[in-house]
C-alpha cells in the first residue's frame, strides 16, 4: 500500500547529490548520490537510481530541485536571473519537465558583476540564500553579508531581503587541488591531524605581507626544514587559504556589523575561526535546514498543476 502527500526536495551540486523526502513539514528520509560532474550515465537515469527506493513504496506527488540539476549538463537547463534578484522573482521562475511520470520542477541560478567587475555565476546557494531569509527574518532588513563555504564558496549582499550582488572564491576547489595533485604535501611523515596546523594557517594569511603563491610554499618548505607533518601541512593550507579568503572579502567591506554563515558546520566553524580577530559578530545556519527551507518555499510557490500552466 503506498503513502499519500509526498514530495522530494533536492540540491543536487557539482559534487553530490541530497534529497529529501518531505511529508508535509517533516522530512521522512534521505538519500545521497553522485554529483552531477562525476556522473557516468544521463542525469535523468541517475535521479531515476537515487529515486528508486521512494517511487516503489511512496505516492511521489512532486519533485522539486535546485543546484546543478538547472546547468546545461544538467537535467534541464534554467537560465539564470541578473542580480538584483527578489524571492518572488526568483520563485517565478522555475523550470519544468515530466519524466518516468514524474513531476519534476527545477529553479534557476543567478549571475552578476562580482566585486572585480567581472562575470559571477551561482546555482544552488541561492537555495540557502532565500532558505535563510525565511529561517531568519532579520535578514530580510537592511545591509546583510552572508558567507556560504564550499567547493566555490559565496560571499554575498542581501539590501532588504534580496539578493543585489555577490563574488565567489574557489577556495575550497583549490585546497583540494594542491592537496591531491601538488608537490606541497609530499615531503612530510605521518598524517598527524593536529589543530596547530590549521592554526598556523589563519595566522600566517592573516599577518602576511607577501602575496598567497609564496605563502603556499611554506606547507612545503614546513615539512623539509621544521619536521611538519603532511596533516599538518594539510591544515595548514586550509587555514592559509581560509585568512586570506576572508581579508579579500572584507578589504572592500564598509560598516559590515555582523556575517551570518550558512554551510556545513563543520566548515561555518572553521569560517568563525578565520573571522573572530575582525570583532564582526557571527551567526551561523545549517546549510541542510537553510537549503530544505528554500526549496519549500519553490514549493508553495509553484503552480498547482504547473504541466498544464507552461
Amino acid at each position: 500500500m503506498t503513502d499519500a502527500g509526498y514530495m522530494v526536495l533536492g540540491d543536487w551540486g557539482i559534487r553530490r547529490l541530497r534529497l529529501f523526502l518531505m511529508q508535509g513539514p517533516v522530512i521522512h528520509d534521505q538519500r545521497e548520490g553522485p554529483g552531477i560532474d562525476s556522473l557516468c550515465i544521463p542525469p535523468v537515469d541517475a535521479l531515476m537510481a537515487a529515486l528508486s527506493p521512494w517511487v516503489v513504496h511512496k505516492k511521489l506527488e512532486r519533485i522539486i530541485l535546485c543546484g546543478m540539476v538547472g546547468s546545461r549538463n544538467g537535467l534541464l537547463e534554467a537560465p539564470y536571473l541578473h542580480t538584483p534578484v527578489s524571492l518572488g522573482e526568483w520563485t517565478g521562475h522555475l523550470r519544468y519537465v515530466k519524466s518516468h511520470g514524474l513531476d519534476i520542477a527545477i529553479s534557476p541560478g543567478l549571475r552578476g558583476i562580482n566585486e572585480s567587475c567581472a562575470p559571477d555565476v551561482m546555482r544552488g546557494e541561492e537555495t540557502q540564500i532565500f532558505g535563510a531569509i525565511r529561517l531568519e527574518p532579520g535578514l530580510a532588513v537592511g545591509t546583510q553579508l552572508l558567507v556560504l563555504p564550499g567547493t566555490h564558496c559565496k560571499w554575498v549582499h542581501l539590501q532588504d531581503g534580496v539578493v543585489a550582488g555577490f563574488t565567489t572564491h574557489i577556495t575550497g576547489e583549490l585546497l583540494d587541488i594542491l592537496r591531491n595533485h601538488s608537490t606541497l604535501l609530499r615531503a612530510g611523515g605521518a598524517q598527524d591531524r593536529s589543530e596547530r596546523g590549521f592554526a598556523s594557517g589563519l595566522d600566517r594569511g592573516r599577518r602576511s605581507a607577501s602575496g598567497l603563491t609564496a605563502a603556499l610554499f611554506e606547507a612545503r618548505t614546513a615539512q623539509l626544514i621544521e619536521g611538519r607533518t603532511q596533516g599538518w601541512a594539510a591544515d595548514f593550507l586550509s587555514g592559509l587559504l581560509i585568512a586570506y579568503e576572508v581579508r579579500e572579502a572584507l578589504k572592500n567591506a564598509i560598516d559590515i556589523r555582523g556575517v551570518t554563515i550558512v554551510g556545513d558546520p563543520r566548515l561555518t566553524s572553521l569560517y568563525c575561526r578565520a573571522l573572530a580577530p575582525y570583532k564582526i559578530g557571527v551567526t551561523e545556519l545549517d546549510g541542510n535546514r537553510c537549503a530544505v527551507s528554500g526549496l519549500r518555499l519553490l514549493a508553495t510557490a509553484s503552480h498547482p498543476d504547473p504541466f498544464q500552466a507552461h
